[in-house]
């Protein structure tokens, strides 16, 4: 069987196509070429007369079928095709297959060049059929100059709409309509009225932060918000850092809260590991809004809660953790570190924080039945309050 062959050429919105000598050559020799519909009524007038057409179209099984009955191929794709483009899913689906690639400017840069704006430091990332994980990273990380690739889903208004839900209006927004096509226009707005307005499709998004935005490492107690009355139920705010340096959450990529009550451990930990997926559990239904108020208040989007009773949870519903910290029970302590050991990840840490020698002795009890150990372990005590004592297994 011959060697599989791609030529991936990156094209703008333009109608009239620069391309280099080496490209024109491409073109005028292929007899098999492939694109999304917008990019065959873009370069149909320089195909060749017998051309065979591969519309990119979804499924794209039913795209790399076609593929298969040929050896070389040339593919149009937008802007730089290795940038969120074409060219890596042909080499995911195809990695032995030969692939050059050409490519040209990619929209987020196009952008740029319109507003004059130095990106060299900006963080790209995409939202186009993708959850906002990526966005939400790049908020935490107080990054000064994003590129946002968009979708019909997720477009600036959707985005300027959640950076105000979880306080971030430090940022202006800038938006580019149809670049390099006749309907080309550029809007940079506050994202207040970015709410207001409509933008055509497709277009991209650079947002500049205007202001440093205040980041707290260590929260108060007193600024988030409780339970009605019981002001006292959260993890206080050293026993919350220490317990998120036994955690060790460096390069593990799932946590669970289970008894999040507040949301303290969850968003103290988001803020420091903002690419940390963390899912939070609580049976209390009053939580659900408790979390979202504390999430919105400092600047902490991405965490899942789940309103149910940890134990009767569908755990297979859920990545499996990599640390796992235990913030409530309901008296079901030891039960419940055996069901959260079958599902922890190989490595994998428990925390728990203990307020009685009785729950101590059951910890202990329950890890060591489970097959783990005690790694670790500190009592503290803060104030008038009783001593904690703060447990890691493995």
């Amino acid at each position: 069987m011959s060697e599989k062959i791609f030529h991936i050429i990156g094209i703008s919105d333009q109608r009239n196509q620069f391309f280099t000598p080496e490209i024109i050559e491409l073109i005028s020799k292929g007899k098999v070429f492939s694109g999304g519909r917008r990019h065959h009524e873009i370069v149909a007038e320089v195909l060749p007369g017998d051309a065979v057409w591969i519309d990119i179209t979804v499924p794209l099984d039913k795209v790399y079928r076609h593929y298969l009955y040929h050896n070389d191929i040339v593919v149009f794709a937008s802007g730089d095709p290795l940038f969120y483009g074409f060219a890596n899913t042909l080499r995911r689906e195809f990695p032995s297959a030969k692939i050059s690639v050409h490519p040209t400017f990619n929209s987020l840069q196009l952008l740029a060049h319109r507003l004059l704006l130095p990106y060299a430091g900006m963080i790209n990332i995409s939202v186009t059929g993708r959850p906002w994980k990526a966005l939400d990273v790049a908020l935490l990380e107080n990054r000064p100059l994003i590129g946002v690739l968009t979708d019909h889903k997720k477009g600036p208004l959707e985005i300027a709409a959640r950076l105000l839900n979880y306080g971030y209006d430090n940022y202006e927004i800038s938006v580019g309509e149809c670049l390099g096509n006749d309907t080309e226009n550029i809007k940079t707005l506050s994202l207040q009225e970015a709410l207001v307005q409509s933008f055509a499709n497709p277009n991209c998004v650079i947002l500049q932060m205007t202001s440093a935005r205040r980041r707290y490492f260590g929260i108060p107690e007193n600024l988030f918000a409780h339970l009605a009355g019981r002001s006292n139920m959260i993890t206080k705010m050293p026993v919350r850092l220490l317990s998120l340096s036994m955690l060790d959450l460096y390069g593990r990529k799932v946590m669970w809260d289970v008894g999040f009550c507040t949301g303290s451990v969850s968003i103290e930990a988001k803020l420091q590991f903002p690419a940390l997926d963390i899912i939070a559990f609580e049976r209390r239904e009053e939580s659900r809004n408790l979390l979202d108020d504390n999430c919105r208040r400092f600047g902490v989007p991405g965490i899942t809660g789940v309103i149910a009773d940890f134990m009767d949870c569908d755990l297979s519903d859920f990545p499996r953790p990599d640390a796992v910290f235990i913030g409530g029970h309901g008296g079901r302590l030891d039960t419940m570190v055996c069901r959260i050991y079958k599902v922890l990840n190989k490595d994998g840490v428990i925390v728990f924080n203990s307020v009685s020698t009785e729950s101590c002795q059951v910890f202990r009890r329950a890890i060591e039945s489970c097959g783990g150990v005690i790694e670790a372990e500190h009592t503290m005590i803060l104030d008038s309050h009783n001593p904690i004592t703060i447990l890691k297994a493995k």
